[in-house]
């Protein structure tokens, strides 16, 4: 079964390596947070409510916390030499900040070294802030011997920020390290079309049924056996030999594939272009753009890598059924690719609306059936984890993030205090405007003068409509009959009556029901395109 992981990598690399003693990753790809200094954001759709950002915080940036000094002691236990180099550039003129980076970045990529199969490969996506400092961490987790590339990926257009100050060269793109575990690592070869100029200089012969080809030598320096034969004519240059046997040639003049000169001569091998690969990928990737605003790909998640770049890797560095794993995955783009190509996978994320994305990323594309395929852990299993949740210290404002943003799909309210009585919402379109579901999310003792409030916060936010959501075992009749009591939205818009107040309990939630309202619903990312092969299914992980 595939798996999704909600919470730090760390922790679950841990869980993982714990569960299994004997490597069986195949692949790990990781795009980490650059050491920015700043918040990672994931931007949300506004709904011009007053005061609503609608914007959360995915990463908090906390590579300063001094807390990466236990990391560094744990280090210490795990691997000496990279204990030794951490806190030598604690020591020198390297900042506080970088050194809780790349020791945080140190401890994750060790264990992923561990999870590695003999034949895995590891690629690490960074920026050139960092990456000379990672590349001496990876030398030392993975061996230097086992450094592929240094993989250079385009990811813009050139442009000129002289006019704004800038005193250096412009910034176009990324670096990717590629380190395999051992020297018996996958790889498969990718290869790219050949320019146009190229066929036009090389591939200049075109055959009566209009297939280009180029000429290709029939001789070769050494002989072997019966190759100095006299083939139609002819034989080969003085000092050479033919490169094939007699009934070998005799097969190919049967073909067409050879090319016999008017004016007589040694006949050529005809080499079509349609037959060939492509010339082998570099290095240096230009061709593959980077997502624009306007790419149907695009799902609203600012750090979005295109699907392009991860289905090379996926196909160089693994096999149909392999195992590929990210441990930052983000919006899922290394997971989709994976789907797509047939692999197993694991994906793991601290933001529980990366988890929520990539499993709508998932549905979007394959439809309902694919969530039988991949489980998620990390987030209430059940009813009783669910209260669990509720009632732990400090979990109060996790439990209705995961119920408004994970079981419905909806936003949270940024105001997380004072909130007015609401504390998420969901919107939909309708011909003339763009309407609001406010969502009121309740975890201990309720009775019929919540929802009476909350009816009155839906008339002062002048919301279309509002959800009330509790524990089964708190919705009581006078609740039930203030429901019904709360009227319908705008019936005759959409020709279909729409409770304007609904109870939805958390059980219904995580049975799937939906709150019943327009389907022009628009949820916080945009929707992936639907696949038009749903025949490809990935195994079970561990099947």
């Amino acid at each position: 079964m595939n798996q999704l992981y909600y919470g730090d990598c760390l922790d679950v690399l841990k869980e993982l390596s714990a569960e299994h003693p004997q490597p069986f990753i195949d692949l790990i790809y990781i795009d980490p947070p650059f050491n920015s200094k700043r918040n990672y954001n994931v931007l949300f759709e506004s709904i011009d409510m007053k005061d609503a950002t609608a914007q959360k915080t995915a990463f908090a940036d906390t590579w300063s916390n001094v807390t990466y000094i236990d990391t560094l002691n744990e280090i210490a236990e795990l691997d000496r030499d990279l204990w030794k180099y951490l806190t030598t550039l604690s020591e020198i003129r390297t900042s506080d900040s970088a050194v809780a980076y790349l020791t945080t970045m140190a401890i994750r990529i060790h264990y992923m070294h561990k999870l590695l199969k003999d034949t895995g490969s590891f690629y690490l996506h960074c920026d050139p802030t960092m990456g000379s400092y990672l590349r001496l961490i990876c030398d030392l987790i993975f061996g230097e011997k086992n450094f592929q590339n240094e993989i250079t990926w385009i990811r813009s257009s050139a442009h000129s920020d002289a006019k704004q100050g800038r005193r250096a060269y412009g910034n176009i793109a990324d670096l990717i390290l590629f380190y395999s575990k051992t020297d018996n690592n996958t790889f498969n070869t990718q290869y790219l079309p050949y320019s146009e100029e190229y066929i036009n200089a090389f591939y200049h012969h075109v055959d009566s049924d209009g297939r280009k080809y180029r000429l290709g030598d029939l001789t070769a320096a050494k002989g072997g056996g019966d190759t100095s034969y006299d083939f139609h004519g002819t034989k080969p240059y003085k000092g050479r030999f033919w490169a094939y046997s007699r009934e070998n040639m005799e097969k190919y003049k049967k073909e067409g594939r050879l090319h016999f000169p008017k004016n007589g001569g040694t006949p050529s091998y005809k080499r079509y272009l349609d037959e060939m690969p492509g010339v082998a990928a570099q290095n240096v990737w230009d061709d593959i753009r980077p997502l624009s605003g306007s790419e149907t790909e695009r799902l609203g998640y600012p750090t979005q890598k295109p699907q392009a770049l991860m289905e090379r890797i996926i196909k160089a560095s693994s096999n149909e059924g392999d195992v590929v794993a990210d441990f930052f995955c983000g919006c899922g783009t290394t997971i989709a690719a994976a789907q797509k190509l047939n692999r197993r996978w694991i994906g793991a994320d601290i933001s529980h609306l990366a988890i929520r994305l990539i499993q709508k990323r998932l549905v979007d594309t394959y439809g309902q059936g694919i969530r039988h395929s991949f489980v998620i852990k990390g987030f209430p299993a059940d009813i009783a984890s669910a209260k669990e949740l509720s009632v732990s210290e400090g979990g109060r404002l996790l439990f209705q993030e995961w119920v408004i943003e994970v079981l419905m799909n909806g936003i949270v309210n940024p105001k997380k205090t004072a909130d007015g009585g609401w504390d998420g919402y969901l919107t939909f379109e309708t011909p003339e405007k763009k309407e609001f579901v406010i969502i009121e999310v309740k975890s201990g003792n309720v009775n019929v003068k919540n929802v009476r409030e909350f009816l009155h916060v839906i008339e002062t936010q002048k919301a279309a409509m509002g959800v009330f959501v509790c524990f089964e075992e708190q919705v009581t009749t006078p609740m039930q009959k203030e429901e019904k009591l709360s009227g319908w939205y705008n019936e005759k818009l959409f020709g279909q009556r729409y409770k304007r107040l609904q109870i939805i309990t958390i059980e219904d939630l995580m049975n799937n029901k939906a709150v019943d309202m327009p389907q022009s619903t628009k949820g916080t990312f945009k929707s992936a395109q639907r696949t038009k092969d749903e025949s490809k299914r990935s195994s079970g992980l561990f099947d």
